[in-house]
């Protein structure tokens, strides 16, 4: 029996008596399906799984099902190894979900605020592209591996940008700036055992201060007009000089084929002169005789209008019928 104070009346509330086995069972029904729900768990396709046990690391599991002791006595750290990630330095780009990608917009200012080698100031943004290859040292050899490998970016790229001139960082030396972070942070996340593959290093916008910005746009864009004008100059000399020597190789080519052509004509006269010669000394009537009929062979079809005669005819007069536009023969 209960009894409540209802109103300043007293009232006795009879409740009934619950059997201890029932709540056994249900205690024990509730131990049971608690167990059954953190026994198991799945690895993604793309992350590899960190088992603890009470906080000690016990192995690694691949993608798929996997059973674990229950009640927290084991818990699984699961990690994307199969996903590229990147930091953005200087800037952020809207939408992103990684907290560790980009700063918060006071440091965003400070991390591209940099000193080059010749004592310039530039302000650089840049990107850091990276892969998770070694999830028990991404965890455990270090306290925050992502803002850590923020930290060292952002020195190794200090350390590589104050080595050039302000022009190297800006224009020319892009590439080799890239190259050489890349290098040199990869060498100290592996000196720190981050367990981090970096895959490119990138660098975004690289501008000068902003007081003498309007002015180096103006420098560059002389100097990219120079370079312009230079290459244009260049290319007109490449085309001219090939075709004029081309042209000179043609004017000699043929020069010597007329020479060799002339040569060759006057040395073939000469020796058709000299067998005809040769065959005048042996048959003088002969050989005028048939030098004439070939003259005239050549000549006759150059005539237009021909008249062939009798040598011993007094007049042509009758025989032309003037009455008529054309001459018979």
């Amino acid at each position: 029996m209960l009894e409540l104070d209802i109103g300043g009346k007293k009232v006795q509330v009879e409740i009934p008596k619950i059997k201890a086995r029932f709540v056994w069972a249900g205690i024990a029904i509730v131990f049971l399906a608690v167990g059954a729900l953190t026994s198991f768990y799945t690895v993604q396709a793309d992350e590899e799984g960190i088992v603890l046990r009470f906080g000690k690391y016990i192995k690694t599991e691949a993608p798929g099902l996997h059973f674990k002791l229950p009640f927290l006595i084991e818990r699984v750290e699961k990690v994307e190894v199969r996903r590229q990630m990147k930091q953005e330095f200087g800037f952020s780009t809207e939408g992103n979900t990684n907290r560790n990608q980009y700063a918060i917009p006071r440091e965003q200012e400070q991390e591209k605020q940099m000193v080059t080698g010749d004592l310039n100031a530039a302000r650089v943004e840049w990107v850091v592209q990276y892969r998770i290859d070694k999830p028990k040292e991404y965890l455990f050899n270090v306290r925050n591996a992502d803002e850590t490998l923020r930290d060292a970016s952002e020195s190794v790229m200090r350390e590589v940008v104050g080595d050039r001139t302000v022009d190297e960082v800006i224009t020319v030396g892009r590439q080799e700036i890239e190259a050489e972070s890349l290098l040199k942070l990869q060498k100290l996340v592996n000196k720190y055992e981050m367990g981090i593959s970096i895959d490119q290093v990138q660098l975004k916008n690289v501008k000068p201060p902003q007081p003498v910005e309007l002015s180096f746009n103006e420098v560059n864009r002389a100097e990219q007009e120079r370079a312009t004008a230079i290459n244009v100059a260049l290319g007109e000399k490449n085309k001219k000089i090939p075709k004029a020597k081309g042209e000179a190789i043609q004017v000699i080519s043929q020069a010597n084929g007329y020479a060799a052509k002339r040569v060759n004509e006057a040395e073939g006269d000469a020796a058709r002169f000299e067998a005809l010669f040769t065959v005048y000394q042996k048959a003088p009537e002969v050989t005028r005789r048939r030098i004439y009929l070939e003259t005239m062979q050549k000549v006759m079809p150059l005539l237009e209008r021909k008249i062939i005669i009798d040598e011993d005819t007094k007049q042509i007069l009758p025989l032309l019928q003037l009455n008529q536009g054309g001459i018979q023969r």
